[in-house]
């Protein structure tokens, strides 16, 4: 049993502002763009291998997620199963969705991007590579974000994932965790992951 998480963001020409090292009492400038093109990126990440599939679309729709959860499907192969924790989009609770027989789905509560450790990829990446910069057009910004997705390797992944929520249920995130370990990770979801959900614990009995 594998917990993945899954995200998108959208990066484009409005650009991201962001501090900057400068002489004290100084007041440096920085480049904000007003254009308006922009690519979304679907990810999900495994915060204790730093596995991770990015998507890069024009617009987020089910057939989209249809294609990610495809994609997971079949780097998972038939031994393996995956509880994908992600939020309540409208497009996420679609009847049109098609889910594999080795994913299955948990959606956050309202309103707590912070239990969702994607979140902070995209903070890393903005602060980063992708602030404080203007793009000439639409293949810039694709170029961009390429490469800064090219960055995300995965022990940075499980380094910037790492958060006292995620261990506190039994989800180590440690460029240091072996994989003979993550077999003893379904035992310990099953008792402590219930503070997020109370019916977690029933979707992930082996």
């Amino acid at each position: 049993m594998e917990v993945w998480f899954e995200d998108e963001a959208r990066i484009g020409e409005q650009g991201t502002l962001t501090t900057i090292w400068a002489q004290k009492g100084s007041r440096p400038r920085a480049v904000k763009q007003t254009e308006y093109a922009s690519v979304h990126i679907s990810a999900v990440f495994n915060p204790v291998s730093g596995d991770a599939l990015w998507l890069f679309n024009d617009e987020l729709t089910t057939e989209t997620l249809d294609n990610l959860l495809h994609n997971l499907s079949k780097r998972l192969g038939d031994k393996r199963h995956a509880v994908l924790v992600w939020d309540n989009a409208g497009y996420y609770t679609s009847k049109k969705l098609v889910v594999p027989a080795n994913i299955t789905l948990l959606q956050l509560p309202p309103y707590s991007p912070e239990l969702n450790c994607v979140e902070r990829v995209w903070h890393w990446m903005r602060s980063h590579h992708l602030s404080n910069r203007a793009y000439p057009d639409l293949a810039a910004v694709h170029r961009a974000t390429e490469e800064s997705c090219a960055r995300v390797t995965a022990d940075r992944l499980k380094t910037v994932c790492k958060t006292a929520w995620l261990e506190s249920a039994g989800i180590k995130c440690s460029p240091y965790y072996s994989s003979a370990e993550s077999h003893q990770l379904g035992a310990a979801i099953r008792t402590r992951y219930s503070f997020l959900i109370p019916s977690f614990p029933s979707l992930l009995q082996a």
